[in-house]
This record gives C-alpha cells, sequence and structure tokens, in this order.
C-alpha cells in the first residue's frame, strides 16, 4: 500500500507544479537548458476515489530546468502549459482541467523534497493523506499549495493557502 501511495505521489508531482514560469511560457523552449517533458498517461487506483480514473494529458507543452544548489540540492523549474482530462474508467465520464502551475521543486541532499506552487494544480493524496491534511483525494487546487515529500516518498506537509477548485472524486462521481 505505501508502495501504491509512493508511486502514485511522486507521478503526481510532475503534473502538480506544471508551470514555474508561466510568464514566458512562449520563451521557455528557446532558451539554453529548457527541455521538454514527457508525461505519460497514468490510472489512478479505485482506492482513491472508489473507480478507477485515467489521467491524460491533452495539452502537454512543458518544460523542465535543473539548478543545482551549493549545499547538493537540486532545484527543478518547471514551465509551460498542462491539461489534465480525467476520466471515470467505469462511467466513461471526464473533466479537463488546467493545471499549469506555477512552482518549483526544491530536492535535498537526503532526498526529501519541498513543493512550492502557486496558480491552478492537481493534487494527489491517499485517503490517510486526504484526511490528514483536509483535502480531497484527488483535487485541482487554485493558490499557494507547499507540500514536503520523506525521502521515501510520503508527504509529511500539505498546506493550501487558497482553496479547492474541483474534488475530482466529487465531479466524475
Amino acid at each position: 500500500m505505501r508502495r501504491l501511495g509512493v508511486i502514485v505521489a511522486l507521478g503526481a508531482l510532475l503534473g502538480l507544479f506544471a508551470g514555474v514560469l508561466t510568464a514566458s511560457p512562449a520563451l521557455a523552449g528557446r532558451r539554453h537548458g529548457w527541455e521538454l517533458v514527457q508525461a505519460q498517461p497514468f490510472t489512478v487506483p479505485k482506492l482513491f476515489c472508489g473507480f478507477r480514473i485515467r489521467v491524460t494529458f491533452p495539452v502537454n507543452r512543458e518544460f523542465t530546468k535543473l539548478f543545482k544548489a551549493s549545499d547538493g540540492s537540486m532545484i527543478t523549474l518547471v514551465s509551460g502549459s498542462l491539461r489534465f482530462t480525467f476520466t471515470n474508467l467505469s462511467t466513461g465520464k471526464a473533466v479537463t482541467e488546467n493545471v499549469s502551475g506555477p512552482g518549483k521543486i526544491i530536492t535535498h541532499a537526503d532526498g526529501s523534497a519541498t513543493v512550492a506552487a502557486k496558480g491552478r494544480n492537481g493534487d494527489f493524496l491517499t485517503p490517510a493523506q486526504a484526511k490528514r491534511f483536509g483535502l480531497p483525494m484527488v483535487s485541482v487546487t487554485a493558490g499557494a499549495l507547499t507540500t514536503t515529500v520523506a525521502a521515501d516518498g510520503r508527504e509529511t506537509s500539505v498546506t493550501l493557502k487558497g482553496h479547492v477548485l474541483v474534488n475530482v472524486c466529487a465531479a466524475l462521481n
């Protein structure tokens, strides 16, 4: 169960913070060091909403740039445009949402990470995490979202200074 949560959390982090420098997405692909992200569709297990959800990317023009800090940590900036389509695999009902960020991921030398995002983001939490942090299991949020992740992939804190735009489980039910 823990491994499943880690896989979903890490897979979701890519989409969660897809747009650090959205003020200049048109320039992102033209600057030295920016690389196009190859996002792959994935399925959210039944454990999260009571039904499986397929997540695809109808718009994926996102780029990343990596910096190494003097303390050994890595800073990942993600810029561009990203949309998720969430599809209930039982009913075929779907919603498409903008999750372009902005945000940045700081991966510390010990493997833990801090993710700071603003704007529109997708968030994936296990049932226990959702209860602990007071957020839906699968959602699209707006505002400042800060997440800390332990070296083993567990989200240790999630703080939203904003609001939930879409509770995906409720929208697809």
